[in-house]
Formats: C-alpha cells, structure tokens, sequence
C-alpha cells in the first residue's frame, strides 16, 4: 500500500506539474502560485497533509495590500492567510540605510488530516484550497 506522501504525487501528476523534492516534499505550480506540500505524522495513525502555498511576493506593504490581507484572511474557508515582512534590499541600497520600503509575502497555509480520504476526494480538496489561494492572488496582484 502506498504511502500517503506517494498517494499525494500520484493523484496530483494527473491534474497539474508536480516536482518531488530531495525531502520527499511535492511543489505543485496552479494559476501563478507555487506550494509545497508535505505529510507529517502527528502520532500513530493521524498523518497530516501541509499544504504552504505562496500567493504573491514582493508586493508593497500598502494600506491596500493590508486591506486586501485582512478581508481573504477573515473569508477563506481553507486554512490561514499569512502575511511575511521584509525590507528590500534595493530599497535599503537606495535609501543608504534610511528607512526603507517594505514588502511583503503572502501565503495561504492548510493542513488537514489525508488518510482516510479516497483518491478522488483528496485530490479535490487539495484543487480546491489551491484554487482558493489563486484567487487571492488574483485580487492581490491586480
């Protein structure tokens, strides 16, 4: 029987580009977005499937883009929004070390439990959340 991580690279192959990584993590690319998804075992017989998917990156940290976070973060059904900050690194160049401009990162984090699901069911909750996560990426780099 195979595992839950291999029943995740079989049933997506089918339906969207899927790269096995050296840890045994899969990225799949959907809509302009990329995720990574990975089976972690809690305790003996609870796998969960942890789906990180990147929506945009880089964009600039307006009341906007703040606006927008926060409206996808109280509306989705699947998982979390997360927002991560950074400092550009030409921003800093050219501002000498002034205060810079900041960007941000979005991401869409879900994790659920895999085994028990069949093939079908899997494979269309994972579709759903990643097209869940396209679809604020569209709203965000519009």
């Amino acid at each position: 029987m195979p595992s839950l991580q291999e029943r995740l690279a079989a049933i997506l192959r089918d339906v969207l580009p899927v790269e096995e990584e050296p840890d045994g993590g899969l990225t799949v690319r959907h809509n302009g977005t990329f995720a990574s998804l990975r089976v972690v075992n809690i305790v003996e017989g609870l796998d969960l499937v942890s789906l990180t998917q990147v929506l945009a990156w880089d964009l600039p940290l307006t009341k906007k883009i703040g606006d927008l976070v926060a409206q996808h973060a109280r509306n989705t059904n699947f998982g979390s929004v997360t927002v991560v900050e950074k400092v550009s690194a030409k921003a800093v160049q050219r501002n000498s070390g002034k205060s810079a401009s900041k960007t941000v990162d979005v991401m869409l984090r879900y994790n659920f439990p895999g085994a028990g699901l069949t093939d079908d069911a899997l494979r269309t909750l994972i579709l759903l959340v990643l097209d869940s996560g396209a679809q604020m990426r569209g709203t965000l780099t519009t």
